[in-house]
């Protein structure tokens, strides 16, 4: 008989409620899988900053339950539960803190009772990960933003988790900062097997990396699947103040307003590229890559 997986994290209808009276969380079932890149989609006020917390036992829901690999959280002191999942919060300002980037990183290594030495390789360790090794003299608050973000990222990376939760990665970057962070958690997932739970309403990324997508909407996780299964479903995105990625969306509007018979709905520029791509005669496909002569002069 095959032993079922623990999933890494796990909450079974947890509701949070704050002292305002505003409902946060309204029986919200949630998996992330081992070893897995998740992503929690939805608009702002939907509750996927308050389901992080809850993941990390920063809040305790009234009702229902939050399990790491199994285990239920409540059972669990901070360091233990600190050693197995780190939180990357939205913004990098509400988590570093230290006069140098290389102090800031060692500070969780250093409160978990570390020698110095392996304080050092983690710090090292981390910055490379993070591609910022040269910043660890600089000073914190002279920073970028972007390089905040990667530095802040190093400190939760240092202290060894299995499983990374990140609030909104990407938000604040441009777009060359935006692509590079999500494929740097790309990285950590694939080639590190560290469990990504990410929280975002960027969209047009999510194809490419996410095994699997939960939409919140007003405290409800209202729809869970791969990404073809989420965006195929445009009422309910659009009832979540959604949208497609915008690859989708110009292939839906030829597909639908201009007749173009494109199969499926392409999620990706390299999937909508091969769909053009069948539509086009193969003889002008291999003329434009014959090249004439005077090419060149026309």
């Amino acid at each position: 008989m095959t032993q079922q997986t623990l999933a890494a994290l796990e909450t079974k209808c947890i509701c949070f409620t704050y002292q305002e009276g505003s409902k946060a969380l309204l029986d919200v079932d949630f998996v992330a899988q081992d070893g897995k890149f998740t992503a929690l989609l939805a608009s702002n006020g939907s509750g996927k900053t308050t389901l992080l917390k809850a993941l990390v036992g920063l809040i305790k829901p009234q009702t229902g339950q939050v399990l790491v690999q199994g285990e239920d959280i409540r059972s669990m002191n901070s360091s233990r539960l600190y050693g197995r999942v780190g939180m990357v919060f939205q913004n990098p300002d509400d988590q570093l803190f230290a006069p140098t980037v290389a102090e800031d990183v060692a500070f969780g290594p250093r409160n978990m009772n570390l020698p110095e030495a392996e304080v050092k390789t983690r710090v090292e360790e981390a910055l490379f990960k993070v591609c910022a090794g040269h910043l660890a003299g600089k000073a914190v608050h002279h920073l970028s933003y972007g390089e905040k973000k990667r530095v802040a990222l190093a400190g939760v990376l240092a202290m060894g988790p299995k499983i990374l939760i990140l609030d909104e990665p990407t938000a604040g970057l441009d777009p060359v900062g935006e692509e590079g962070m999500t494929r740097l958690l790309s990285a950590l997932n694939r080639e590190e097997g560290v469990t990504v739970v990410l929280a975002t309403h960027s969209i047009d990324l999510l194809p490419l990396f996410a095994d699997r997508i939960f939409v919140l909407k007003n405290g409800r996780a209202i729809q869970n699947g791969t990404a073809e299964e989420i965006f195929r479903d445009q009422e309910m995105l659009k009832s979540a103040g959604l949208r497609l990625p915008y690859v989708s969306a110009l292939l839906h509007q030829l597909k639908h307003y201009d007749g173009v018979p494109i199969n499926g709905l392409p999620l990706t520029i390299g999937e909508a590229r091969k769909r053009m791509l069948e539509h086009i005669p193969e003889s002008a496909l291999v003329k434009s890559l014959i090249k004439e002569p005077d090419d060149e002069l026309g």
